[in-house]
């Protein structure tokens, strides 16, 4: 086990702790894999420039829920009798911008909660000027607060799969990986009565097998257009700029409302989605039937 591996999985952090931490572990390292995307035919995880990314050492972490009986739906339309990999079509890359939305539209998307510390704010705010946006969850944050799943989906939210820990993906087994996607999305259904059609990769980083699994599961891969880079916490006016900065037809704007402290993200959204909709944009979500 490495240093950074030990650092995340001291008995004394929380699941948010733990996650920030890790983030910033990645910064100089591993995280710069956010919007990899894996396309060679071995499944090998690689990095924009082609350049391998290098195995974990030891064995693949498990999620940490146990898994139940797991729901395939496949994007193909006979739903085989147990996991095996999906036929095509499976997409090799992740929607980064929903421009058939509409020339006014925009996608606000949070990671990592539900947190009832800043998610009741963010909601407020989303209900205040009447826009919806979509929430990719983690199990561990679900699971633990389903009021708030509820509270999502009442307000015409949509709700994705975000991980069950929130893992760096490319670094785990077939197995962990459907355990992770799995059983966050059995949360959801649960919760929801209805499982996720959208999921996002942990850290944006993505692999061949997160794409065949995350389609057996019957979910759609979604990135973002626009990175707030809120968790690093860099200041209210900065979040704000770098949302109006990138404010365009069909981006997906990333935000967090949960794995460290959000106080900034739930500032600068009462501040940036005012302004946005004095521009004319409609911050909206994407639908799948």
């Amino acid at each position: 086990m490495t240093p950074c591996e030990q650092l995340v999985m001291k008995n004394d952090r929380t699941p948010a702790e733990r996650r920030t931490v890790l983030r910033l572990a990645l910064a100089l390292g591993a995280a710069t894999a956010v919007h990899m995307i894996a396309a060679d035919p071995a499944g090998t995880p690689v990095r924009p420039g082609g350049e391998p990314l290098a195995p974990a050492a030891g064995p693949p972490s498990r999620a940490q829920a146990a898994p139940g009986a797991y729901r395939l739906r496949p994007m193909t339309s006979t739903a085989p009798p147990r996991f095996r990999p999906a036929t095509p079509p499976v997409r090799t890359r992740p929607f980064e911008e929903l421009p058939e939305l509409g020339s006014d539209a925009m996608v606000l998307s949070f990671d990592d909660g539900p947190d009832p510390r800043y998610t009741p704010d963010i909601l407020a705010t989303l209900r205040r000027y009447g826009v919806r946006a979509m929430f990719f969850v983690c199990g561990e944050m679900a699971a633990d607060n389903p009021d708030l799943l509820r509270e999502m989906a009442g307000d015409g939210h949509v709700v994705g799969n975000h991980s069950w820990s929130h893992p760096l993906i490319p670094k785990l087994s077939r197995g962990a990986i459907r355990d992770e996607l799995g059983s966050t999305s059995e949360v959801i259904e649960r919760t929801l009565g209805g499982p996720p059609l959208w999921y996002r990769a942990p850290y944006g980083a993505w692999n061949r097998n997160s794409f065949e699994i995350g389609a057996a599961l019957g979910m759609e891969p979604m990135a973002w257009t626009v990175d707030t880079l809120d968790w690093t916490t860099p200041g209210t006016d900065t979040i704000v700029r770098r949302v109006e900065k990138g404010a365009a037809p069909g981006v997906v704007v990333l935000s967090h409302d949960a794995g460290g402290n959000r106080s900034q993200s739930v500032a600068a959204l009462r501040r940036y989605l005012p302004a946005l909709i004095e521009r004319g944009y409609r911050p909206t979500v994407p639908h799948r039937s």
